[in-house]
């Protein structure tokens, strides 16, 4: 059915008002959505101008910033066991250090003309204050040209920024002090600071134990572990007190590295109104530095003292008479360490000969003082050093000898190689490998007869070690025998870490794991002590441990840390590291035969378990030479101490090594007692009462 027209154009009409009505709708959608979009930009701008760049713009404002400038903190002292004697401390000295106030840097100087330089004035200032340390320093200071002083002003920014301040001169005289406090307005930027100078006990006591200090712009590259991370992590505006400063001085080996965090202290800074040339407006405020905590050792000194001369009496002697049929002339090093069996305290580590650590007092030497201290300035007791006299010599870590021998029948005893009540015939010989084409003797070609366990570690019978431990273990295991004599070994401290408090301790060579080698002949040779080197601690922790009857205690070289203040901060208690659980019967088989004659030890008061040996090394030019090693502890039964002493190309260890290990434990029971009460009497003939 047709529309009519005028219905026709009203359907149209309204139409069209539709579309038009749907476009406004549309319009105003897009206006009210923009417009929001708009308000949203320009509110989170002004979020961020008042709450982000705020402070930025304040800056820019006034023309300036803040910036903290670090103080640097006092070390704290290291104590021996006594907490009387210091094995290390910081003094207070004053130094004058210059804060740059205008730029004086080559860029600068270059955009500037001629007449307007300003480099001539700071040429001067260096001039005058040469002249000023001449006439008011002490007689024996050091003694500064313009030329140097210049070079400390660093004015190209070369390890210094703008406002940071520069040291000058360390150690000022009184003189100098009144000088610069009485023409302070003469020499604006110029400050006198007051800082520590390290020092350590002139009587050189476990040096290279407590260690030594240098610069923090080389112990952040050459040790990255410690302060490099350290110097990532620098933020010295938000946390100021634990800013490095590239002069400062930090530990870098033994205590001063192990307990670097605790020594430091915080610094202390300046907050400083900085420029837009990054140059000094004034100083806000000024927070003084936090003094370091003080850490107290176990080392006794004179324990360690005593322990030191023991090895350089034993090592002249050993140099200058017949011992075991020669002259030892290369038996120029020796180490010991002395072990508190229950409490893991090492009371002394010697590696001898030692140095002065003094030398480091600025923290660095001279090219000339290097070549001097040599090997001596690296602990031998947990490192391998060699000799410093030319052609091979043996390091410090060696090959066992017969001190392996007890824990050798520990193994036997333990895997049901044998039993205690078994005896072996020992012929002077024995025999392994293809045909039994390699043999094995006693020291001295010895034949020692029927024995037993015990006995075989009191005579230090090789064939019974080979017989009954090496031939059988690998009888037993097969290829697999090396690794359950690892496992052995390390359960004793042997090719593991000790846990001691130090830094860098070496785990041993072992030479067991030479594949080049049968595995019977490791087992073989390792059974009597040939297959690996370990370090004097480790061995003391071994000894430590058959006198514990399986508890291996961590060694440690702190007892304590004090604050300042005196208030104690952390207590290291004795800690059992593992426990090896053997039978009773078999410690008791063991610690019986640890009794192998040592004529060193004549009238000694107590009973005591020892072993002695002889750890034979290839030197190139000169063939096999052999190697003291000494282990004992005492008394026997209640042990408090044990002592292990090494002393390369020394001979048999029962004549080279044992006369040492006796004094150490002579100066122990007169400090603390080998039975818990000391020998040692005051001026009033009472005893002192000294605790460790």
């Amino acid at each position: 059915m047709m529309k009519h027209p005028l219905l026709q154009k009203q359907h149209q009409n309204a139409d069209t008002e539709a579309e038009r009505r749907k476009a406004f709708i549309t319009r105003m959608n897009i206006f009210f959505f923009s417009s929001f979009l708009l308000f949203t930009i320009l509110i989170v701008r002004l979020a961020v101008l008042q709450f982000v760049e705020g402070e930025e713009l304040r800056e820019e404002e006034t023309g300036t910033t803040a910036r903290n400038v670090p103080l640097s903190p006092v070390r704290g002292t290291i104590y021996d066991a006594t907490g009387q004697n210091r094995l290390a401390y910081s003094t207070p000295v004053q130094s004058l250090y210059l804060t740059l106030q205008k730029d004086y840097s080559k860029t600068m100087e270059a955009k500037r003309a001629e007449e307007d330089r300003i480099l001539p004035e700071l040429e001067a200032l260096s001039r005058e204050l040469e002249k000023v340390f001449a006439d008011n320093g002490d007689n024996d200071a050091e003694k500064l040209t313009a030329e140097e002083i210049m070079n400390r002003m660093d004015r190209n920014y070369v390890t210094h920024r703008g406002f940071t301040p520069r040291r000058i001169k360390m150690g000022l005289s009184s003189g100098e002090i009144a000088y610069f406090l009485q023409n302070k307005d003469r020499y604006p930027g110029i400050d006198i600071v007051e800082e520590g100078v390290r020092h350590y006990d002139p009587d050189t006591v476990a040096v290279q134990a407590v260690g030594y200090i240098r610069k923090y712009k080389n112990a952040r590259t050459s040790l990255e572990d410690k302060y490099g991370a350290i110097h990532e992590k620098t933020d010295s505006q938000n946390n100021p007190g634990r800013v490095y400063q590239e002069e400062e001085t930090v530990g870098y080996d033994g205590l001063e590295l192990q307990y670097q965090d605790e020594l430091r202290g915080k610094n202390g800074y300046k907050t400083v109104t900085i420029n837009p040339r990054n140059l000094p407006d004034g100083v806000e405020s000024v927070t003084p530095p936090e003094k370091g905590h003080n850490i107290y050792s176990t080392i006794h000194k004179e324990i360690q003292l005593k322990t030191e001369q023991a090895i350089l009496d034993q090592l002249k002697y050993l140099q200058t008479y017949a011992v075991s049929g020669k002259v030892h002339r290369d038996a120029v090093t020796g180490y010991a360490v002395a072990m508190e069996v229950e409490t893991g305290n090492v009371v002394a580590m010697a590696s001898m000969p030692d140095y002065d650590t003094n030398v480091w007092q600025t923290g660095g030497v001279s090219p000339s003082v290097f070549d001097k201290i040599g090997p001596m300035y690296m602990n031998g007791t947990i490192w391998p050093v060699k000799s410093d006299r030319p052609g091979s010599h043996p390091e410090s870590v060696l090959l066992l000898g017969s001190t392996i021998k007890p824990l050798s029948v520990l193994i036997g005893l333990e895997e049901g190689l044998f039993t205690t009540g078994d005896t072996y015939y020992d012929n002077g010989s024995a025999y392994y490998g293809r045909n039994n084409s390699s043999r094995v003797g006693n020291s001295g070609g010895h034949a020692y007869g029927p024995m037993r366990p015990a006995r075989a570690i009191e005579v230090s019978s090789n064939t019974f070690m080979v017989d009954m431990v090496g031939k059988k273990l690998h009888s037993k295991y097969g290829s697999e025998a090396i690794t359950v004599w690892d496992q052995y070994m390390k359960q004793f401290g042997l090719g593991v870490s000790t846990g001691v408090d130090l830094p860098g301790e070496y785990l041993g060579r072992l030479e067991y794991t030479n594949e080049t080698e049968s595995v019977l002949t490791r087992m073989v040779q390792g059974s009597f002590g040939q297959q690996g080197k370990y370090t004097t601690l480790q061995l003391a922790q071994y000894a430590a441990t058959v006198a514990n009857k399986g508890k291996r205690m961590q060694p440690h070289l702190v007892s304590e840390i004090k604050d300042a203040h005196g208030n104690v901060v952390r207590t290291i208690k004795p800690k059992v590291l593992n426990e090896v659980d053997f039978p009773d019967a078999y410690w008791d088989e063991v610690i019986r035969g640890m009794n192998t004659r040592t004529a060193a030890f004549n009238g000694f008061p107590y009973d005591f378990a020892r072993k002695t040996g002889t750890s034979e090394q290839w030197v190139p030019g000169k063939g096999m030479v052999d190697n003291g090693v000494f282990i004992a502890f005492a008394p026997r039964h209640n042990p408090k101490l044990a002592v292990a002493v090494v002393i390369p190309e020394g001979g048999f260890g029962a004549t080279s090594a044992a006369p040492v290990a006796r004094k150490i434990f002579e100066v122990y029971d007169e400090v603390y007692g080998l039975d818990g009460v000391p020998k040692k009497t005051d001026k009033g003939g009472q005893n002192e009462q000294q605790q460790p």
